[in-house]
């Protein structure tokens, strides 16, 4: 019997997942994760990691399966919350769920299950691995979950090789109303369970409250860009070269107070990020305002009227050189080289269509259509087909 560690988090997934191994005649092991006591920034009273433990427990009970807790905090803190705050800290917006399984799930977490003696690692992530061969080597396929509504194949999108090797995903091929029936069926307590939201192990935490515990609120000025500033129709220079024309495309506006009016103040441009529209506090506008781009030097936010505003668009994105990704290594490009997929810039995104350009110095995602909200920190992550084949942070 091949044995399993499976990461019961106390909710519904992960909690079928481990009764599915077993029905394969997996030996099943299930292992809860501590991720966070740090009680100074828990947000309100409520301890969701010891009731999350408990109902873990309770699952694994009921399973018959052995049962035990890892306290990884130290870690947590270490590679996930500094980086967190030292991301928001410099303006940008960091994508804390596709880290943690990057940096704790399938890594910190897999080596201690590896310890145990584990043959793999299973989860209740919304996502399926198949294996093909090429040139006469195994290759790991990450593809989509089958229920579309739920597919979770991004938050995976930084997952290498060698931790897919390791890896299953049980209720990849379910919907999750199936997942439900399951655990209802077996009685089990976390069947009507919702799901849980908010910041991966942090349990339930309003984004700002939690940095403000870190970063320090300073007021600034909120500046709203009208959506016909001759900046958004610059004539296109002339006699680039095709890099240069997607550098063009791919950068930053460089917003100046002086080009809009001020409409409200805020608490500390690093507690916002592109596209909000919640938390500005501005009252008496003809439409909601959007934010269209952030500067922690001046500590200014700039927003545009409704979610159509050109400041809210581009058509490229630029990845630094040692942040792209490939999962499916052989499949990467060399300098010059090109390749039409499907990328989405946030999870749920419906995938749009781009072609990706490698250059010397990094490489460029070029969108078909103008995108909304291209986001510095968080990662875009291409697809052939459904199988997601790589993926990069935003720069």
């Amino acid at each position: 019997m091949k044995r399993v560690v499976v990461g019961l988090s106390g909710g519904v997934d992960s909690s079928v997942a481990a009764y599915l191994l077993q029905q394969q005649g997996y030996e099943v092991i299930g292992l809860f994760m501590k991720n966070w006591h740090d009680d100074s920034v828990t947000i309100s009273n409520e301890c969701p990691w010891l009731e999350d433990s408990n109902d873990a427990l309770l699952v694994a009970e009921k399973l018959g399966i052995p049962f035990q807790t890892v306290d990884l905090s130290e870690e947590y803190k270490e590679k996930i919350v500094d980086y967190m705050f030292n991301e928001y800290e410099k303006g940008r917006t960091p994508n804390p769920d596709v880290l943690c399984n990057r940096e704790i799930k399938f890594d910190v977490f897999m080596k201690i299950a590896l310890s145990l003696g584990a043959d793999f690692v299973a989860t209740g992530h919304y996502c399926q691995k198949s294996e093909i061969e090429v040139n006469g080597e195994t290759v790991y396929q990450l593809k989509a979950g089958a229920d579309t509504n739920k597919d979770q194949s991004y938050f995976l999108c930084q997952l290498s090789q060698e931790q897919l090797a390791k890896s299953l995903f049980p209720i990849g091929e379910l919907t999750k109303p199936e997942v439900r029936e399951i655990a209802g069926q077996l009685d089990l307590i976390t069947a009507e369970k919702k799901d849980s939201q908010g910041l991966c192990f942090i349990g339930k935490v309003r984004l700002p409250d939690f940095l403000q515990q870190k970063l320090q609120p300073k007021a600034g000025d909120i500046i709203q860009i009208d959506k016909d500033d001759p900046i958004y129709n610059l004539e296109k220079k002339v006699g680039l070269s095709f890099e240069e024309d997607l550098k063009l495309e791919a950068e930053k506006i460089s917003y100046t107070p002086e080009m809009g009016k001020v409409v409200g103040k805020h608490q500390g441009a690093h507690y916002f990020t592109i596209g909000q529209r919640k938390g500005l506090n501005v009252g008496g506008t003809t439409d909601p305002l959007f934010i269209i781009a952030t500067n922690v030097e001046t500590n200014t936010i700039y927003t545009g009227l409704t979610s159509q505003h050109p400041g809210l668009f581009k058509k490229a994105l630029h990845i630094e050189k040692e942040e792209v990704h490939w999962i499916r290594k052989d499949l990467a490009l060399a300098k010059g080289e090109t390749m039409n997929v499907m990328a989405r810039i946030r999870y749920r995104q419906p995938l749009q269509s781009a072609t990706l350009h490698q250059f010397e110095n990094g490489m460029y995602v070029a969108f078909d259509e103008p995108q909304s909200a291209i986001t510095e920190g968080q990662f875009a992550a291409w697809y052939v087909g459904d199988e997601l084949i790589g993926s990069g942070v935003i720069s």
